[in-house]
């Protein structure tokens, strides 16, 4: 029983390991694909509507990698 416990705890730290690492990617391939720093419009200009753009995407990606690893 000990086994299974730990097998599921590697899992769940490979599947955490992987989702923060695409996370980083979506999050890079953002900020190049954009003419502006998303970082900077966000937090010296204020915009709120980027800001909840980008918390749907976090969102989603964690809805996508939690249902994977189901």
């Amino acid at each position: 029983m000990e086994t299974f416990q730990l097998t599921g705890a590697i899992s769940a730290l490979i599947y955490a390991g992987i989702g923060i690492a695409v996370f980083f990617l979506v999050l890079t391939i953002i900020e190049v694909t954009t003419k502006y720093s998303v970082n900077k419009k966000i937090t010296e200009d204020g915009n709120v509507a980027l800001a909840i753009v980008l918390g749907s995407i976090i969102l989603s990606l964690g809805l996508i990698i939690s249902s994977a690893i189901r």
